[in-house]
């Protein structure tokens, strides 16, 4: 029994070992490669290579020329090789902009993205006052009810807003928390028209964030910045002065990875 429950693991390494084989061959050749010197190239018959094939080729890792029957790499791993090098490039873009909303606003600023249905911060700047929000590089928090979460869903298709809520529910956490698909839609339809979220007291109490969204190339929501604080500091006559310093800083950044849209309308309405 123990042989037979190792024999499945064991095949599961060896297939992606043979899988990244595959990857690595084909990234050597614009030309493409055939079945027959794929599976001569890793050392399995045709069948098995075959196989793999298939499995890569549903993911869009590999995509076969329908004229030549030669394999080469995917689109997938295009889309995939972006956005790790644009997350990367990102954090380096944004020091700057973080640095300029902490001398603003006097108050502690972020860097977030979107990260299997939560929100990942990848970056912080803290300000120098005695109290101030305790927050962390690499924490995952939910979308749902905090602004960095909100204004990045905002600019999502329902379809995958509806699928986020489905995998990570609505959970709440104060007594301010969204805890329904319809207010949730509600919410972001304002979060667009607006042009910036507010976490208002939504995930903790007595604290609120103002959000902005980076756009990239396409449109899409690549991150987004916030400043945050104890709510007496951001009282609510207040938030479209920080939310002018975001919106500015997270556009500046949007252009720095190439979105070229217009920002005049958003920046018009955060501005109050």
């Amino acid at each position: 029994m123990q042989k037979s429950g190792k024999t499945p693991s064991v095949y599961r390494v060896q297939v992606l070992d043979r899988a990244i084989s595959i990857l690595n061959l084909l990234a050597e050749t614009n030309q493409g490669v055939g079945l027959g010197d794929i599976a001569h190239a890793i050392g399995v018959p045709k069948s098995t290579a075959h196989r793999i094939l298939m499995n890569l080729e549903s993911e869009r890792m590999v995509d076969r020329d329908p004229v030549s029957g030669r394999y080469r790499l995917g689109l997938r791993l295009f889309e995939l090789g972006s956005l790790a090098v644009a997350r990367f490039s990102i954090r380096d873009r944004a020091v700057q902009y973080l640095e300029a909303l902490v001398r603003e606003t006097d108050e502690t600023s972020h860097l977030c993205v979107l990260e299997d249905g939560e929100v990942l911060y990848l970056d912080k700047l803290e300000s120098n006052r005695s109290v101030r929000l305790t927050s962390r590089i690499g924490l995952r928090n939910p979308v749902h009810c905090t602004g960095v979460g909100k204004v990045m869903m905002a600019y999502l298709d329902d379809a995958e807003v509806e699928e986020i809520v489905q995998r990570r529910g609505l959970a709440r956490f104060t007594s301010k928390t969204i805890t329904t698909l319809a207010e949730l839609r509600i919410e972001l339809a304002k979060v667009r028209e607006q042009g910036y979220a507010v976490d208002d007291e939504e995930h903790e109490e007595d604290v609120r964030c103002v959000a902005a969204v980076v756009r990239d190339h396409q449109g899409r929501p690549a991150a987004a910045m916030s400043v945050a604080a104890p709510s007496f500091r951001i009282p609510p006559e207040r938030i479209p002065v920080f939310a002018k310093s975001i919106c500015k800083a997270a556009q500046q950044l949007s252009r720095d990875i190439g979105f070229k849209a217009d920002f005049s309308e958003v920046s018009a309405v955060a501005a109050g």
